[in-house]
């Protein structure tokens, strides 16, 4: 059986709930992430989305430059919009079971946790590497000469 540790990534970048809705934005943009595991005291307490970073942005159409938004944003902390209330994955449990969990959900990612404690994420873009990888290897042995 494939698990979640087999496929989850374990160098995840986290925030607190103390840190910026700007401090979120920018590390979604530097490490080019759409979720941000939410951790206290070394325990997952919660997430942040791009959904939920758009949520509390002001509007393209209202006349305020990114400056102003970058301080709007810098007095918001994460608490204040993070969903605490998320769904997660234990590392043993099957590839297929959380595969599902996340249709189900419609969620893009699942933190993974053990004794209440982060210790990976899945994602979307995890599940798409192991399509192209099993595509790549059936197209692999497809290609091959057949012995008569």
């Amino acid at each position: 059986m494939i698990t979640v540790k087999d496929l989850m990534c374990t160098e995840v970048q986290t925030l607190k709930p103390t840190d910026s809705i700007h401090e979120a934005r920018l590390l979604m943009i530097e490490q080019h992430v759409r979720h941000v595991p939410i951790v206290e005291h070394d325990k997952f307490v919660g997430l942040l989305t791009k959904h939920d970073i758009l949520a509390v942005s002001v509007s393209s159409l209202a006349d305020i430059d990114s400056a102003q938004q970058d301080e709007l944003d810098s007095a918001i902390p994460i608490s204040e919009v993070m969903l605490t209330d998320v769904i997660v994955a234990d590392e043993d449990a099957s590839l297929l079971e959380a595969a599902n969990v996340m249709l189900d959900q419609h969620h893009g990612c699942l933190p993974v946790v053990k004794n209440e404690k982060l210790v990976g994420m899945l994602t979307e873009g995890d599940f798409v590497r192991l399509a192209i990888y099993l595509m790549e290897r059936l197209d692999h042995h497809n290609t091959k000469p057949h012995k008569s």
